[in-house]
């Protein structure tokens, strides 16, 4: 008789085990969508210095305006306004 006892003894621990632990559900939160802004900003990221200086080597405004601001020896803002290709684009 005793050793049913301690088998339900063990039994109803073991289930008091589980289900408090089956309780411990995290909620992670969701990770906000990328504007606009923080596309352009990772788009930025992809541009690296590779020799070119001229506005007609550009593909897009984003493109010359990290030339001008992170690669030496631009051609592309003659009038020094910080504003590169300012007739192309």
């Amino acid at each position: 008789m005793s050793k049913k006892l301690l088998l339900l003894l063990a039994v109803l621990v073991g289930v008091f085990i589980y289900s408090k632990n089956d309780q411990k559900v995290e909620v992670l939160p969701q990770p906000a969508l990328p504007t606009q802004e923080t596309l352009i900003q990772a788009d930025r990221f992809s541009f690296r210095c590779d020799g070119r200086q001229h506005c007609s080597q550009m593909t897009s405004y984003e493109e010359a305006k990290f030339f001008l601001e992170n690669c030496p020896n631009t051609k592309m803002d003659g009038d020094n306004d910080g504003i590169p290709c300012e007739r192309q684009f």
